[in-house]
């Protein structure tokens, strides 16, 4: 599965989806995909239920070798359930350069971020279900922050 097949995949499964591709600095060419069907959501407020990455992060994020030719990653935000019965625990070891292995982020694992690099096929339709749920997250975050914000609305 190619990053364009991913995104048009979630453009197209999941209603509100803002696709945000970074164009310039640190982010350039990275991919997040927000829950935010009003196109509201700024700063500290846009939690992207996934993104796909192309490139190391320096020393903060690079045991993925993401500037090997063709490689990128993409990674999903589960529940802490999900991410215990698709990946087990974070103190596992993990060879974060393996392509199509599903696996814990090699940063954002506590924070129960899965990842896989270059996905075939068949990974990513085993995906899906992971997809479909980090999307009713980030939904169901953003329709808690609005009944917290207006609590007449709600």
């Amino acid at each position: 599965m190619d990053q364009l097949g991913i995104i048009r995949y979630i453009e197209t499964t999941f209603a509100g989806v803002n696709v945000v591709t970074g164009t310039e600095g640190i982010a350039a060419g990275d991919t997040f995909f927000f829950y935010d069907p009003d196109r509201t959501l700024e700063g500290k407020d846009q939690q992207p239920f996934a993104t796909i990455v192309i490139k190391d992060y320096g020393e903060f994020d690079n045991a993925s070798d993401l500037d090997r030719p063709g490689v990128f990653r993409l990674n999903i935000h589960v529940s802490k359930k999900t991410f215990a019965a698709q990946v087990g625990a974070t103190g596992d070891h993990h060879d974060y350069t393996a392509l199509d292995v599903l696996m814990p982020h090699p940063v954002y694992a506590p924070q129960f971020w899965i990842c896989v690099l270059n996905p075939s096929e068949s990974t990513f339709a085993r995906l899906q279900p992971l997809l479909a749920e980090a999307y009713d997250r980030a939904a169901a975050r953003l329709a808690r922050r609005r009944r917290v914000a207006d609590p007449q609305a709600g």
